[in-house]
């Protein structure tokens, strides 16, 4: 006998998405930057393999800089990185605020 299960309830592939307790940090981040007028916008992407953060400083032009989650890479690398414009990783590792301090410190600036 053989049991078919209807497509309906056949196991749908995974997403990634950022929870409450991460997206806390990264938002505190992110309204600091607007504050200081230098990021305009934000978008938000949960794929299957991956959640994206990306910061904009203006809506049409590409993110400044990537917050992404990989929970692959939790045992590896680190399941959380800042990705810059142009590709290069800024920082790694599996401790969120410890990753968001890379971009801390371009927040900070001389005050004349």
């Amino acid at each position: 006998m053989t049991i078919q299960i209807p497509t309906s309830f056949a196991a749908q592939p995974e997403q990634v998405a950022f929870h409450r307790t991460e997206l806390a940090p990264i938002l505190g981040l992110y309204g600091r930057f607007v504050a200081a007028g230098e990021w305009r916008d934000y978008g938000l992407s949960c794929l299957r393999e991956v959640a994206i953060f990306s910061v904009f400083r203006r809506t049409a032009e590409h993110p400044l800089y990537r917050i992404e989650k990989r929970p692959k890479l939790r045992l590896k690398q680190g399941q959380y990185a800042v990705i810059g414009a142009e590709g290069q990783v800024l920082k790694r590792g599996n401790d969120l605020k410890a990753v968001l301090s890379v971009l801390e410190r371009k927040l900070i600036r001389a005050v004349d």
